[in-house]
């Protein structure tokens, strides 16, 4: 027949003898294992689980849960390494948490979804347009501006990231922007980026906002990319405002302005990078 325990579980027992003798026998106390056999069971545990529910079975599980070795064991089996070998994280639970949270927080960087997940701030000339063609492999699609200036916006609201305060304001994790530009080769253009770290009014507490980048016409055509790094920024950080865009500088009819993609936004671990 099939029994339920007051711990909700259902088990299926040969008769009621067997399932009072069990009880009877239970004391409520776990067996002790060998730690290195428990490290084992917990490695195979989903890391959530393990943080959540097996840390607070009993003071010895807690002790592994919290331990440097079983998250340095996870990274290592789960490949997650340390950008600088000889810098290794204060934190293995933090950084092994980050690793696994790193992904791009941009919505539709490359033009794949034309432009969804995107506002349009400005929208000069003949308006932003999407071209096709090819970023080292990674990129078959891109945004590109017109004679009169074109700028587009993201704002991410880290919380709904699953980026809490608590971890934000402690911890601050490295984030790091990286964005794709290229001017066409007959036309001269230029190319602006601005990205904004705001707190919970979104009133921005840091600022990357470099001087824009002039091409000049008859250029070698290169993708080029932009790359920053915030760290160290404060308490309080809860959004990411990512604004970028550009024009050509001969004003031509059509959209022979900058061209922009796999633009990108990660939260990183501080020694990844």
């Amino acid at each position: 027949m099939k029994r339920i325990t007051k711990w909700g579980k259902l088990y299926k027992t040969r008769n009621d003898s067997d399932s009072s003798s069990v009880l009877e026998n239970f004391n409520g106390k776990l067996p002790m294992l060998p730690l290195e056999v428990l490290e084992e069971i917990l490695l195979n545990v989903h890391p959530h689980q393990v943080v959540c529910v097996c840390r607070l079975v009993c003071h010895e599980w807690k002790e592994v849960v919290d331990s440097d070795s079983l998250w340095r064991e996870r990274c290592r089996r789960e490949g997650y390494q340390t950008y600088d070998a000889t810098k290794l994280p204060e934190d293995w639970r933090l950084f092994y948490f980050l690793c696994k949270k790193r992904r791009n927080l941009i919505k539709n960087p490359g033009a794949e979804d034309k432009f969804n997940g995107w506002q349009i701030m400005k929208n000069g000339g003949d308006q932003w347009n999407i071209e096709s063609g090819d970023l080292n492999n990674t990129a078959t699609k891109y945004f590109v501006t017109s004679y009169a200036t074109c700028m587009k916006s993201q704002l991410i609201d880290l919380e709904e990231e699953g980026y809490r305060p608590s971890l934000m304001d402690a911890f601050q994790p490295a984030i790091v922007i990286s964005d794709w530009y290229a001017p066409r080769w007959d036309c001269g253009s230029e190319y602006e980026i601005c990205v904004e770290l705001l707190n919970q009014k979104k009133k921005p507490i840091r600022k990357f906002s470099p001087d824009a980048v002039i091409f000049q016409q008859w250029n070698d055509q290169k993708w080029n990319q932009m790359t920053h790094v915030f760290k160290n920024y404060g308490p309080g950080v809860r959004y990411i405002r990512f604004i970028h865009g550009g024009k050509d500088t001969q004003f031509w009819a059509g959209w022979y302005g900058i061209r922009v993609t796999n633009s990108s936004v990660e939260i990183c671990p501080s020694v990844d990078r």
